[in-house]
């Protein structure tokens, strides 16, 4: 298997719901067992086989709570399949919810070093990238301000500056690029396809077809939880404007 390859077979990934609600713990633990025969499981995917080879570019399309979220997390690592498997190889960097690892306490300076180390970075590489990172954010001074401090623009900024910095094989993107203004917007544009011109292999979720077809040739429709689609970008949205016009499946649960 050579870096940057993602393998989907069968995936799933499911959560139990319980349906009765309990208001204190002494009927929680009396009503223990009988809670346990209600369960049913909800499957936020189910029966999902994707292969992306090392350099593809492909998007994920969907309704809101289609899945697209989950399947970026299960093949970043994130989540676990329920069943199936997902098997990746090489770096990742996951821009999926940016600055989540953020400690507000910290400034932006000390929450660059601490980021990098949970990507796996000595604290001297990531003084060798320090600059790189904080001209791409822009933040300038601000780097110094506790995050606590920060808008909801500067603190993806500062999200998607260090992501973009982690020499990755698998880029994998979330709905980020609405991150700042219009130019910042742009810049991280340039940047992605800076990654897919060095045959970095890019998943990327998007509403917007026009920035799809833009990064990516190939897409798959994802509806309520399982693949509708997958194959050239513009036939991707026309299968999921169908299936929008269409009546909506309920969830998938099983007893």
């Amino acid at each position: 298997m050579r870096d940057g390859q993602i393998i989907l077979q069968d995936v799933g990934v499911g959560y139990r719901i319980y349906r009765e609600k309990v208001s204190t713990l002494k009927e929680a633990v009396a009503n223990r067992f009988r809670h346990l025969r209600t369960a049913e499981k909800f499957w936020a995917l189910r029966h999902v086989s994707l292969q992306i080879p090392p350099g593809d570019a492909i998007a994920l399309v969907g309704h809101n709570g289609s899945g697209k979220s989950t399947l970026l997390k299960t093949i970043a690592g994130v989540l676990e399949p329920s069943e199936g498997a997902a098997v990746t190889q090489g770096r990742i960097s996951p821009m999926i919810e940016l600055g989540a690892g953020f400690d507000p306490e910290l400034s932006g300076r000390d929450n660059v070093y601490l980021n990098g180390a949970l990507l796996g970075f000595s604290h001297k590489q990531m003084a060798a990238k320090f600059q790189r990172i904080v001209d791409f954010s822009e933040l300038g001074d601000f780097i110094d301000l506790p995050v606590k401090n920060y808008s909801s623009g500067m603190y993806a900024r500062l999200g998607f500056a260090i992501a973009q910095d982690v020499e990755p094989d698998i880029l994998i993107v979330d709905e980020v690029l609405a991150v700042g203004d219009e130019r910042f917007q742009e810049k991280c544009k340039r940047r992605i396809q800076d990654f897919r011109a060095a045959g970095i292999t890019f998943v990327f979720v998007s509403h917007s077809l026009s920035v799809a077809r833009e990064l990516c040739p190939r897409a798959a429709v994802l509806h309520h939880g399982r693949l509708a689609f997958d194959g050239p970008t513009d036939a991707a949205w026309e299968r999921y404007r169908e299936l929008e016009r269409g009546p909506a499946p309920g969830p998938v649960f099983q007893a």
